[in-house]
């Protein structure tokens, strides 16, 4: 879908999907801390840390805002992304506890909750979660996933001046290099 604009990716939507995708957005809106900004990212309704706040962008992307969740109907069925989770496994992990004591049957990837019907989703731990990140927890934990990974201007360098990525990758070639037998 193309839509420029929240209003115009509902419009675009079957009676049933809108009404389910408006609902959740309704529970992000009320639940969404100070800081975020709503609008279209990736092709979804996103939530995300506006560019005035964190100019250097999702991926170091000084064009692209750093999102928080976003929100999309798919041909199987909808979809919420957290990309909080990533770089955040406390949260994931209270999550899914707090999703399993809804008593709803939770189908999730990494940081995707898939569901077909209003009904199968967990709104109020939908809510919940959105509420226990603020937009500074949020910077400073994708900050240090970035770190972690190798990545951003404060990832620091491994041994011999190698990022740790590639430290990693060396390591690696070297362990296997020693598990060939020699001919």
């Amino acid at each position: 879908m193309t839509a420029s604009s929240v209003a115009q990716y509902l419009a675009a939507l079957l009676a049933d999907r809108r009404a389910a995708l408006s609902t959740v957005r309704k529970a992000i809106n009320e639940n969404l801390p100070d800081g975020y900004e709503e609008g279209m990212q990736f092709g979804m309704i996103g939530w995300y840390v506006p560019l005035s706040v964190y100019p250097a962008g999702y991926g170091e992307n000084p064009k692209v805002p750093l999102p928080l969740v976003a929100l999309a109907s798919q041909k199987s069925g909808m979809v919420l992304h957290f990309l909080c989770f990533y770089g955040h496994p406390t949260l994931s992990t209270w999550f899914t506890s707090e999703y399993q004591k809804s008593g709803k049957k939770l189908d999730m990837g990494k940081g995707c909750v898939r569901f077909k019907k209003l009904e199968d989703l967990a709104l109020d731990v939908v809510g919940r979660t959105v509420a226990r990140v603020s937009v500074e927890e949020h910077m400073a934990n994708y900050q240090a996933a970035r770190a972690l990974m190798g990545k951003g201007r404060n990832a620091g360098e491994g041994a011999a001046g190698l990022s740790k990525s590639s430290a990693k990758k060396d390591a690696k070639k070297s362990a296997v290099k020693k598990a060939k037998p020699k001919k």
